[in-house]
């Protein structure tokens, strides 16, 4: 038997094969949907994974304003973000943000459990959140996937 004949597969762009998915946020905690569209969306439900490529599905998140928090959350946890500029702190919580829009939420929570490097931003680009049950995204024939 030769020895050479094991060799480990490696996705790479030509070869991945990326389908559309559809995740209802309704009545979903926040954390823990977003860190399973980060696992589709990076391809590590897939046996073909790969650290380096993009191989995860192009996600579709519906209903993002019915999403959940646990405990006193939506008051109590504060996003913090700096300008750059001396005295620059801004701090948001839960509730400011979604009064600008829901989406935002999801999508914060999504970025913050994707690698911080170039990769993480292309797959970013795989991320779409709407906040009522429509989407246009019907001609890409997107699956339903219960979390």
């Amino acid at each position: 038997m030769d020895n050479l004949s094991y060799k480990t597969i490696s996705a790479n762009k030509a070869t991945v094969e990326k389908n559309w998915v559809v995740v209802d946020a309704d009545s979903k905690v926040l954390g823990r949907l977003a860190s399973d569209v980060a696992k589709i969306i990076r391809g590590k439900n897939k046996p073909s994974y790969t650290p380096n490529v993009d191989c995860g599905d192009n996600v579709i998140v519906v209903n993002a304003d019915k999403v959940k928090m646990t405990g006193k959350k939506w008051t109590d946890k504060v996003y913090v973000s700096h300008t750059g500029y001396p005295g620059g702190q801004k701090k948001t919580t839960p509730n400011e943000l979604k009064a600008k829009s829901s989406t935002l939420l999801v999508e914060r929570a999504v970025r913050g459990m994707l690698p911080k490097n170039r990769l993480g931003s292309a797959l970013f680009g795989n991320l779409y959140v709407y906040e009522g049950a429509e989407h246009p995204h019907e001609a890409q024939q997107p699956k339903e996937i219960k979390l």
